[in-house]
């Protein structure tokens, strides 16, 4: 078996999955219930500082609310987030990953449709969220890792 030079074992990005990006982040999620109060909902964004929650029924996931549903369905529309509830404004069904989905993977789907979070689903349980900052914050890891390992080759000094 040939070896590999040094070039071309860092001419291949590392492929990131979401299961290697969860475990560095955390499976942390915060679900709501579909039947709890738009405030509520925006009330535990802002104590976890996330932009979205993941809404759960009976153990399945039936929907996501977010910062910007709050804003073009109950602001924009003049309604009460009191007296709203989760369900009434909350994306049903939302786009979901698996573990095995790659950052680059989630990244397309996220441009492609317009949303900033991906609720993660194995064996049929909701098991994470990730998003667009995790995402992009990921590509930069992975770029600044093939940086510092092209600067390493270029800086090596060889015997004559």
């Amino acid at each position: 078996m040939p070896s590999q030079s040094p070039a071309s074992q860092t001419s291949t990005p590392f492929i990131e999955t979401i299961s290697s990006l969860l475990r560095r982040k955390g499976y942390q999620v915060w679900p709501i219930s579909p039947n709890s109060t738009v405030f509520d909902a925006i009330a535990e964004m802002a104590d976890r500082r996330v932009g979205a929650l993941p809404v759960v029924s009976e153990g399945k996931l039936v929907g996501i609310i977010s910062e910007r549903d709050y804003a073009r369905k109950v602001i924009l529309q003049g309604r009460s987030s009191q007296h709203t509830t989760v369900g009434e404004i909350m994306t049903p069904s939302p786009i979901t990953v698996t573990l095995a989905h790659t950052v680059d993977q989630c990244m397309r789907m996220m441009t492609l449709y317009r949303i900033r979070h991906l609720p993660v689903i194995e064996d049929g349980a909701l098991t994470g969220i990730v998003s667009i900052g995790d995402l992009v914050n990921a590509i930069i890891t992975s770029q600044e890792f093939v940086i510092t390992q092209l600067e390493t080759y270029i800086s090596a000094s060889y015997p004559a």
